[in-house]
C-alpha cells in the first residue's frame, strides 16, 4: 500500500485501533510504520488483552510486522505513526529498531487522563529507578554474568 499524507497514515492506525479496540483486543492504540518512499511496511494495534501480553503494544507489535516484512531488525530509513505518544518501553523498542521519525496523535497526559498510567513509569526512570515499592533492582552475580559479554566482544558478534 502507499499512500503520501500524514493524515492518511494517521487515520489507517486510527482505524485499526478502532477497530481492535471495539473487539476487546487492547486500547486505542494504533501504529503504522513506512520506509523511505512511504510504502506500508505495518499496520498494528495494541493487543494486550488478546494475547495476555502486556508488552504487545501497538508499535511494538507494528515494530515486529516491519521486521518480519523486511527480514531485518533495523528500521533505519522507516517513520512510525501512533495514535498516542509512546510509553517508556516502546520508545526504547523506536530508539532500538533505528526508527528516527515518529508522528503521534494524543499525548501521555490523554492517556493518563483515561486511565492509561505511564507517568509512574516516567517517574521511576527520572528517579534512577530508586523507588522500590514499583520495581526493586538488585545486581547480583556480575562477575558471572559479565563472562558472557566477554565471549561475545571476543568472538565479534554483530551489534545491533
Amino acid at each position: 500500500m502507499k499512500s503520501t499524507n500524514h493524515h492518511d497514515f494517521m487515520a489507517k492506525a486510527a482505524s485499526r485501533a478502532k477497530e481492535t479496540m471495539n473487539q476487546n483486543i487492547g486500547g486505542p492504540f494504533g501504529a503504522l510504520i513506512i520506509d523511505k518512499d512511504n510504502n506500508i511496511l505495518a499496520i498494528a494495534s495494541n493487543s494486550v488483552l488478546k494475547d495476555h501480553d502486556p508488552t504487545a503494544h501497538a508499535e511494538i507489535n507494528a515494530i515486529r510486522q516491519a521486521s518480519q516484512n523486511l527480514g531485518t531488525h533495523d528500521l533505519s530509513g522507516c517513520t512510525l505513526y501512533t495514535t498516542c505518544y509512546p510509553c517508556p518501553m516502546c520508545l526504547g523498542a523506536i530508539i532500538w529498531s533505528n526508527i528516527k521519525k515518529v508522528y503521534y496523535g494524543c499525548t501521555a497526559e490523554d492517556a493518563g487522563a483515561i486511565g492509561f498510567r505511564d507517568d509512574f513509569i516516567y517517574d521511576f526512570i527520572q528517579n534512577n529507578a530508586k523507588n522500590t515499592e514499583i520495581l526493586d533492582l538488585e545486581n547480583q552475580d556480575r562477575e558471572h554474568c559479565l563472562t558472557l559479554f566477554q565471549e561475545y566482544h571476543e568472538k565479534e558478534k554483530e551489534m545491533y
